[in-house]
C-alpha cells in the first residue's frame, strides 16, 4: 500500500506518499491521487490510502517549514528514472537550501558535461519528489526562475524561505 497524507503549508497543501516510510511522491496539491497517477504501475498497483500521519517524513516537512532547512536531506527517497537522471536527481539532492544552480551546473555536479543542461532540466520536470529532491533550487543561467511544476509563485516562495 502507498500512504498518503496532507500536510497544510504556507503556500497550500502538499501531499505526501510514502511506501515503507520512503517518500516516493510528494507534490503541491490537495489531491494525492494527483501524484498517485504519475507512479509507476507497480507502485499503483499497491494502492493508495491516506492516513493521519506519515511520521518521520512529516515531521521533517513541518521542521523545514519552521526553519530547519536541512530536514528533508535525511529522509529517504526513490523514484523512478535511467541511471543518468538518478544521477541528476542525486545531485539536486545535494544542492543546499539557501543556494541555486544552474540547469548547466547541475549536470556538471552529476558528473556530465555541462552541454547536458537538457537532460539536467527534464530531470527536473520528470520530478515526482518536489521539495525533498529540490528542482526549485534549478535557476536559467538567462535570468529568471524558469518553469515550476506547481507554478513559479511556489518556487519563488520556497527560494524566499531558504533565503531567510
Amino acid at each position: 500500500m502507498i500512504d498518503a497524507q496532507i500536510l497544510p503549508t504556507p503556500i497550500g497543501p502538499l501531499s505526501l506518499l510514502a511506501r515503507e516510510g520512503v517518500i516516493v511522491a510528494a507534490g503541491f496539491t490537495p489531491d494525492p491521487s494527483q501524484m498517485f497517477v504519475r507512479l509507476s504501475p507497480q507502485l499503483q498497483a499497491l494502492g493508495l490510502d491516506v492516513v493521519e500521519d506519515l511520521g518521520a517524513p512529516a515531521e521533517a516537512v513541518r521542521a523545514y517549514l519552521a526553519g530547519d532547512l536541512d530536514a528533508l536531506d535525511e529522509v529517504p527517497v526513490e523514484q523512478p528514472g535511467s541511471p543518468t537522471r538518478r544521477r541528476l536527481h542525486q545531485a539536486l539532492r545535494e544542492v543546499k537550501a539557501g543556494t541555486t544552480v544552474s540547469y548547466a551546473e547541475l549536470a556538471e555536479r552529476a558528473g556530465m558535461p555541462r552541454t547536458a543542461a537538457r537532460a539536467a532540466g527534464s530531470a527536473c520536470a520528470q520530478n515526482l519528489i518536489a521539495p525533498f529532491v529540490p528542482c526549485h533550487r534549478v535557476l536559467p543561467s538567462t535570468g529568471g526562475f524558469g518553469g515550476y511544476y506547481y507554478g513559479v509563485p511556489v518556487k519563488e516562495w520556497l527560494l524566499e524561505h531558504e533565503a531567510s
